[in-house]
């Protein structure tokens, strides 16, 4: 039986331009890498190409890509219609700090594309994307209380970077001054009973955000049923519901979540797919609230009349050309077509593995997202007669995969030529094929068998 020293050492000796690299990187870069999630042991990846569904690392390792840029390349990597319009973007300047056509274009095909889209403000990002709609929900409201649900990740900033990990009572991050967590209120989702009661007995809540998916890109479900009493229990207390799309906006369906869903939120956060893997995200939502932004008067002495917001990048050329391109296409239904596609067949391919080794766990998702779940818990195996009985929205379970084998999954799959989101799940794009989940498959096929082996999962007796 290979030991874990074992898979280090040949995942190491592929790649040693990767570990020059590391040492370059932890004597300059803060942490040693430019994302907390991109730290990997033995050694981070260091990618240097990427084209369609596959990317290449510094040795000359290649990956089928789950990863997608954190799920922002709905086309794939270096989609030719889209890289030809940032190079015409970039040759007439990549930045004015002004205003241009292409800004307008792209909120326009947004409020095309959204239900909730009446008013477009641009960011830089979903962190950001979130932080100012919360602004915004507690100016209009003249409130200062948000009501999260547990699992719910909406970004880094300190009003968010707590409750999404659990344990979700714990700390998200040293630096977060004590009272940022006196205008929180976080609950499970799921129990519309449980939330009636609080919105009931506290009227300080200007806004509960969540991400409509579930928690995390939708590793912990939620039923369109509690979106809907959401929605109803919201608009009769005056509280703005701010649905984060950040990952699922244009890609469940060209309108998001709320499309699909027919629940419209008060407002929406935006990045990723919607700046055509370029940096940029947006809220957008209803002119009354967005009307918070409009200038009045003397912009230089308004500004507690109003929302303030700032930045240097918004909306900058390259990104808005991007992200024109990206939603002309999505328009067409087309790309997320082929890419639930895909993800259906990964997903039945990749259960039927776990169903032939009897693993105890499932693979689940919609849309163009896969998850997979590893049952550790041995008195909920030794319960399960078959493995849809494990099946599972607990958050605290679903979001608790102990980290050892979570390393060791993406380790195997990496050393394979599969890299994935965070966690065991990952997304599909429009340039991923039939052969690319047939040589995935393959690869989790032999990541299952070893972690067996090992002792990481556990079967059904």
């Amino acid at each position: 039986m290979k030991t874990q020293d074992d898979l280090i050492a040949a995942y190491t000796s592929k790649r040693t331009k990767s570990l020059e690299h590391f040492q370059r990187a932890k004597q300059v870069l803060a942490g040693g890498v430019g994302h907390d999630l991109r730290n990997f042991s033995p050694v981070p990846m260091y990618i240097c190409r990427a084209k369609g569904s596959r990317k290449w690392d510094v040795d000359g390792n290649e990956y089928i890509d789950f990863l997608l840029g954190n799920g922002g390349m709905l086309l794939g990597h270096a989609d030719p219609e889209t890289v030809d319009s940032i190079n015409q973007a970039v040759a007439n300047g990549s930045h004015f700090g002004n205003d241009h056509p292409l800004q307008i274009e792209w909120a326009e095909w947004i409020t095309k594309l959204v239900p909730c889209a009446e008013r477009v403000r641009f960011v830089n990002s979903g962190t950001e994307a979130s932080l100012l709609a919360l602004r915004l929900s507690r100016a209009h409201t003249g409130r200062n209380k948000i009501l999260r649900f547990e699992g719910h990740f909406h970004g880094w900033h300190d009003e968010v970077v707590h409750g999404f990990h659990p344990p979700f009572d714990a700390d998200g991050s040293l630096g977060v001054p004590p009272q940022v967590r006196e205008n929180q209120v976080l609950i499970p989702d799921g129990d519309l009973n449980r939330l009636a009661e609080v919105l009931q007995s506290d009227q300080g809540i200007a806004a509960a955000i969540l991400e409509p998916t579930g928690a995390s890109w939708g590793r912990v479900p939620i039923e369109t049923e509690f979106l809907r009493g959401l929605r109803e229990l919201t608009a009769k207390h005056g509280v703005v519901l701010i649905f984060d799309e950040v990952v699922s906006g244009f890609r469940y369906s060209p309108g998001g979540v709320q499309e699909l869903s027919g629940v419209t939120p008060d407002l929406t956060c935006f990045a990723k797919i919607i700046a055509g893997g370029l940096p940029g995200g947006a809220i957008a939502g209803k002119a009354e609230i967005m009307k918070l932004f409009d200038i009045t008067g003397d912009a230089h002495h308004d500004r507690y009349e109003r929302v303030l917001h700032f930045g240097t990048f918004n909306a900058s050329p390259p990104s808005a050309a991007a992200g024109i391109t990206v939603l002309r296409r999505v328009s067409t239904r087309q790309p997320i077509e082929h890419a639930n596609r895909m993800a259906d067949l990964l997903r039945g391919s990749w259960d039927d593995v776990l169903e032939r080794h009897g693993v105890a766990g499932y693979v689940y998702g919609d849309a163009s997202i896969f998850h997979v779940y590893f049952e550790t818990n041995r008195e909920r195996i030794d319960h399960a007669t078959t493995r849809r009985d494990l099946q599972t929205r607990d958050a605290k379970l679903l979001k608790g995969i102990p980290g050892a084998l979570l390393t060791q999954y993406q380790r195997h799959l990496r050393l394979r030529g599969v890299d994935i989101m965070s966690g065991t799940g990952g997304l599909l794009s429009s340039a991923h094929t039939e052969q690319d989940i047939i040589e995935a498959t393959a690869a989790f096929e032999d990541t299952v068998g070893a972690l067996i082996e090992e002792g990481l999962v556990q079967t059904l007796e």
